[in-house]
């Protein structure tokens, strides 16, 4: 078994756009969620020559099967993973009449443990890399591989016309492990409060796409890290 030419190309093409950044003298660093998907872009980080921040972004609200994940893939791969946490403490994130936000305000959930946690990290480097694909919504499919984000920082989509096939062979080929809820029909795993296998939510929207699962019964597809902090004028 061998990769196909194409997915090679654009390894390479990816390794090529790192080293420019290094030439360059830019602050780089990754964010990832630790899925199944996730795991050739990590992969490919790996093997780069220089060794950059892997940003967990740690809410406090994942499966403990992603934590695992996490320690896993790390130690396999010998990455260096920064976990983030929101500098609000979890019993202090509640509406003003008490009621937790995950449970009554996902939208403000999601600022404090995603977007407002990486404010740090954009602040201190130049390039953001991020593994979104165009395929996995419609908000993702209208992004340039490369893009503006908050306080200058240029967002880097490597992985933006990789398909699910593509991630599936490249998986395969160096034998990379699944997110260990895939069996149990999760197809995106986001936090436990709203996330869904994906079969238990057809009865809903019916989403076929690789996000389905996540905040079953709203019409929320996104946290806000690539809406909020993007900005879709492409710099290439």
């Amino acid at each position: 078994m061998s990769l196909e030419s194409g997915i090679i190309e654009k390894v390479e093409a990816i390794h090529a756009e790192l080293s420019a950044f290094d030439a360059e003298g830019l602050r780089v660093f990754a964010s990832s969620s630790f899925q199944t998907q996730s795991l050739p872009l990590l992969h490919i980080l790996a093997t780069h020559t220089r060794t950059i921040d892997i940003v967990f972004l740690d809410t406090g609200f994942h499966f403990p099967e992603t934590l695992s994940f996490r320690d896993q893939i790390a130690e396999r791969l010998d990455l260096r993973v920064v976990n983030v946490r929101s500098n609000v403490p979890i019993s202090e994130q509640r509406t003003n009449d008490g009621r937790l936000l995950f449970a009554s305000d996902t939208n403000q959930c999601c600022y404090l443990n995603k977007v407002a946690a990486l404010e740090p990290y954009l602040q201190s480097h130049d390039v953001w890399v991020s593994g979104v694909r165009a395929d996995q919504s419609v908000a993702r499919a209208n992004m340039k591989k490369t893009i503006l984000g908050p306080h200058g920082v240029m967002r880097y989509h490597p992985m933006l016309d990789w398909s699910a096939k593509d991630i599936h062979a490249y998986r395969e080929y160096y034998d990379l492990p699944a997110h260990p809820l895939e069996s149990q029909g999760y197809l995106s795993v986001g936090c436990m409060p709203c996330t869904r296998p994906y079969l238990d939510t057809l009865a809903g929207d019916g989403d076929t796409q690789d996000r389905g699962g996540r905040w079953a019964g709203q019409t929320k597809t996104e946290c806000g890290l690539h809406t909020e902090l993007a900005n879709q004028d492409a710099i290439n």
